[in-house]
C-alpha cells in the first residue's frame, strides 16, 4: 500500500456491503490515555470533581490504562469503541459474534465508572472504502485478508501484530511484494 498511513496497517473491517466498506486500523497507538480523553470530555460531573480533587479521577487502573488508538484517517475527531460483546446498550452494533461497536459517551462513562465492557479499544478516526474500492485493492494484492480472532484484534503488542497476523496467515513478510500479478 502506497499510503504511509496504511504502512504495516492491521484493519479490523467491521462493514461490507455494496455500499462500501468501513474499518479500523488496529496497531497504531495514540499519545493520548483514557485519563486524558475523560478530563477533555469533561465527563464528570462538578460535584464528583470536588469530591475527587484530592486523589486522582476516580476511576480504575483497567480504565486508566484502557487503550486509544488511531482508527484511520476519516473523521479522525470521532470517537468509537470497538469492544467485546459483554456490554450493550440501544445504540450498540454487533459486528459479529463477539465483538460490538459502540460510538456514544456513554460507553466512556461506563468504562471510566468501571462497568464498561471487558475488552475493548477507543479508535479515533475509521478507514472507508467507496463502492467498490475495496474490492478493487484486493484484486490489485492491495490488501491480505483473513478472519478476525480476539487475540488479534485486542493484543497490545502494536509494533509485532502486523508480523503476528503474517505470520498466522502462514505468510512471510519476505514473500510479500510491491508489484501486483495474476496467474
Amino acid at each position: 500500500m502506497s499510503d504511509e498511513r496504511f504502512e504495516r496497517a492491521v484493519i479490523f473491517v467491521c462493514a461490507h456491503s455494496e455500499d462500501g466498506a468501513m474499518g479500523f486500523i488496529l496497531n497504531q497507538p495514540q499519545p493520548l490515555s483514557f485519563e486524558e480523553l475523560v478530563e477533555n470530555l469533561d465527563l464528570d460531573s462538578q460535584e464528583r470533581r470536588d469530591a475527587d480533587k484530592s486523589r486522582k479521577i476516580g476511576m480504575s487502573e483497567c480504565a486508566r490504562n484502557f487503550p486509544i488508538q488511531f482508527g484511520g484517517p476519516v473523521d479522525p475527531g470521532r470517537g468509537f469503541v470497538l469492544h467485546s460483546d459483554d456490554y450493550m446498550t440501544e445504540s450498540t452494533m454487533p459486528v459479529n459474534d463477539d465483538l460490538c461497536l459502540t460510538a456514544t459517551i456513554d460507553i466512556l462513562r461506563a468504562i471510566k465508572d468501571g462497568c464498561g465492557p471487558v475488552r475493548g479499544m477507543m479508535l479515533l478516526g475509521y478507514a472507508g472504502w467507496g463502492p467498490g474500492q475495496l474490492e478493487q485493492e484486493m484484486a490489485a494484492n492491495a490488501w491480505l485478508s483473513c478472519p478476525a480472532s480476539d487475540d488479534i484484534v485486542f493484543d497490545r503488542d502494536h509494533s509485532a501484530k502486523y508480523d503476528r497476523v503474517l505470520s498466522h496467515m502462514g505468510v512471510s513478510p519476505a514473500m510479500l511484494s510491491m508489484e501486483a500479478g495474476h496467474a
